[in-house]
């Protein structure tokens, strides 16, 4: 079967059970989305809306401002849409390599909610900055060490604030957002550089590391990663909208495993909703794996399962099949 025929297959049959089966489990849960301006923060942040959750949405573009990052989308549209989804979305602009401004920010969180339940760490915005096939040396040590402060410091900071809010009472969750399973990471990703190696591995350490130290307390963290994401960055990569991303098969034939970002967010709701959850504590999991664990299904029905494709299919030099995949 094609991967669109595979696509109209699957659309539906298992998303309206997931919404109905976990409508307003998070109703008077508390989150920070740290990171939610757009693509997989954002899907997080509204996918916790949808459960019920009151959100803090933040990040560094505005209506008013914008990053570096430069492009349109904004954390007061995510708040919205969270709000539209059955949360409640608060936006609250921050730039998590400013450590007062991330004071300001929990102590805001404590003074209105008086808790937070599930942190997200998902601060990264350094794409602009990645250079593929290049050794270290020839790269600008610059940008590099950018890359290292937007995806390393930020999550340090933010945690080391937050969590002793999130530490008041048992059962609080961390999310670490990152790019890749441990077992993939295991390897030097050779072509994305060592600086963006350094982040994503790193990411799944700091997982571990929150994992060992919330244990006392009660609290769980994990590492999560989407697969072959279509975020709205991606989606201009390939000319194509999500409408039409299968389009994007004429650039390149593995883009067939791609995911939407409401796959991770769903899997970041699903933990965040789990009274279980911390059997997963200090692993590193994946949408695809927790969409089957879960049952809970991307936008169109489907389950893509990128990070097995990708090892298997892709890396292996094998022509583009997503048959057993999604």
């Amino acid at each position: 079967m094609s991967v669109d025929g595979m696509v109209r297959a699957h659309s539906g049959s298992v998303t309206n059970g997931w919404k109905d089966r976990m409508s307003k489990t998070l109703n008077g849960k508390v989150a920070l989305v740290a990171g939610a301006t757009r693509g997989a923060g954002r899907a997080i942040a509204v996918e916790l809306g949808t459960l019920g959750a009151t959100v803090y949405a933040t990040g560094r573009t505005t209506r008013t401002t914008r990053s570096e990052m430069d492009r349109s989308e904004t954390i007061e549209d995510t708040a919205e849409l969270v709000s539209q989804a059955g949360g409640e979305g608060i936006a609250v602009p921050t730039d998590h390599l400013d450590p007062e401004q991330v004071r300001v920010l929990v102590e805001r969180i404590d003074a209105e909610q008086g808790k937070l339940d599930v942190l997200v760490n998902d601060v990264w915005g350094g794409d602009i900055y990645l250079q593929f096939n290049q050794p270290m040396w020839e790269q600008p040590l610059e940008a590099g060490l950018r890359m290292l402060r937007l995806g390393i410091d930020t999550h340090l900071i933010t945690s080391h604030f937050a969590l002793p809010l999130l530490n008041r009472q048992p059962g609080g969750l961390v999310i670490e957002m990152t790019d890749g399973t441990n077992e993939y990471n295991a390897k030097y990703r050779k072509e994305a550089s060592v600086y963006y190696d350094f982040v994503k591995a790193g990411v799944l350490r700091l997982a571990l590391a929150q994992s060992v130290e919330l244990e006392p307390y009660g609290g769980t963290a994990v590492g999560l990663t989407p697969g072959f994401l279509r975020s709205e960055a991606m989606l201009e990569h390939f000319g194509v909208t999500e409408e039409n991303w299968l389009d994007g098969t004429k650039v390149d034939p593995h883009f067939a495993i791609a995911e939407s970002p409401v796959l991770v967010g769903r899997a970041a709701a699903a933990l965040a909703a789990d009274p279980d959850v911390h059997r997963w504590n200090g692993q590193g999991l994946s949408s695809g794996f927790l969409a089957r664990e879960y049952g809970f299904t991307d936008a169109d029905g489907s389950q893509p399962d990128a990070w097995r494709y990708i090892t298997e299919v892709a890396d292996a030099g094998k022509p583009a099949d997503t048959t057993g995949y999604r």
